[in-house]
């Protein structure tokens, strides 16, 4: 018998009276996999996360936890969760060891001296108290407390808003830690290097509906990468229109391109012309969804 999937919703639906959350929503999380949940703002993230931790009741379909539904069952779902939410609040009066340790109590406790090894793996001062911190590090306490309780499934809605690269690449390989130990993720996050090093698989989401789920192969290959140009003669930029290159902007001398797939082609092409300067960004999760999905419908997709 398969095992009972983390997180299954079909069809889900949640409205805001005449406007969408989200609409006909399918997909499933597998156990052990950490799967990342992206889209632009406004698109039906946070309100998916609220309908799957039990803080929103869906207009339709179901959302399940463990087998169990987000919303009459909730007091059985939230032991099986853990949760960061993208809005974190704490106690600001608060010491954080005091209010990491009320929050253990409240969950039945946890093991001995969890709290002190992850605070040390985050270098998080216990010491300090909740108001006096920064963003970074209240971050920082979220991240104990959704860990601490080595819950099967942890809920994630930018977790690691507000870290510097060097906490990034510790709370990257936290989670790896934490797929090793057999749990299940489910990340919501506008970091796209976070989401390839992470994630199994991606769902994508635009306007409440799923336009996209699939395994992160492939949505690297559909990664593109901008190149501005800048020549020393005027040029025409229609010269370098072709399948996988998009002219984002265009000037007398500089031209931006969105380039998609081998880039060798057009370095070819430019070789004829005079350049005097050439440069590549990586795009933002947003432009890559942006790219890829603003023409598209959003048609339901298979889950």
């Amino acid at each position: 018998m398969p095992p009972i999937p983390p997180i299954e919703v079909v069809s889900l639906t949640k409205r805001y009276g005449r406007h969408r959350g989200v609409e006909d929503l399918t997909f499933q999380v597998g156990v052990g996999e950490i799967f990342g949940f992206l889209g632009p703002n406004g698109a039906g993230k946070t309100t998916t996360i609220r309908v799957l931790v039990g803080l929103l009741r869906s207009n339709g379909g179901t959302a399940r936890i463990f087998g169990r539904d987000c919303w009459t069952g909730t007091e059985r779902v939230h032991r099986d969760l853990a949760f960061i939410p993208g809005d974190l609040r704490l106690y600001e009066s608060m010491g954080v060891l005091e209010f990491l340790q009320f929050m253990a109590r409240l969950h039945g406790g946890v093991r001995p001296r969890r709290i002190e090894a992850l605070a040390d793996r985050l270098d998080l001062d216990l010491g300090r108290t909740i108001k006096h911190l920064s963003k970074g590090n209240r971050q920082k306490v979220g991240l104990v407390q959704a860990l601490m309780h080595e819950a099967p499934l942890l809920v994630l809605d930018e977790p690691s808003v507000g870290l510097d690269p060097l906490m990034e690449v510790i709370f990257m390989d936290l989670m790896r830690e934490e797929r090793a130990a057999g749990r299940t993720i489910f990340l919501s996050s506008h970091n796209l290097s976070e989401v390839e090093r992470l994630c199994d698989r991606v769902a994508i989401i635009r306007e409440g509906r799923l336009v996209a789920l699939e395994h992160i192969d492939a949505l690297k290959a559909k990664r593109v990468r901008q190149m501005s140009v800048l020549f020393n003669q005027p040029v025409d930029p229609r010269a370098f229109e072709r399948d996988g290159i998009v002219v984002l902007d265009r000037g007398e001398r500089r031209v931006r391109l969105a380039v998609r797939g081998d880039i060798n082609p057009l370095i070819r092409t430019l070789a004829a012309y005079d350049v005097a300067d050439l440069t590549f960004s990586e795009p933002d999760l947003e432009d890559v969804f942006l790219h890829y999905y603003k023409e598209e419908p959003a048609e339901k997709v298979d889950a």
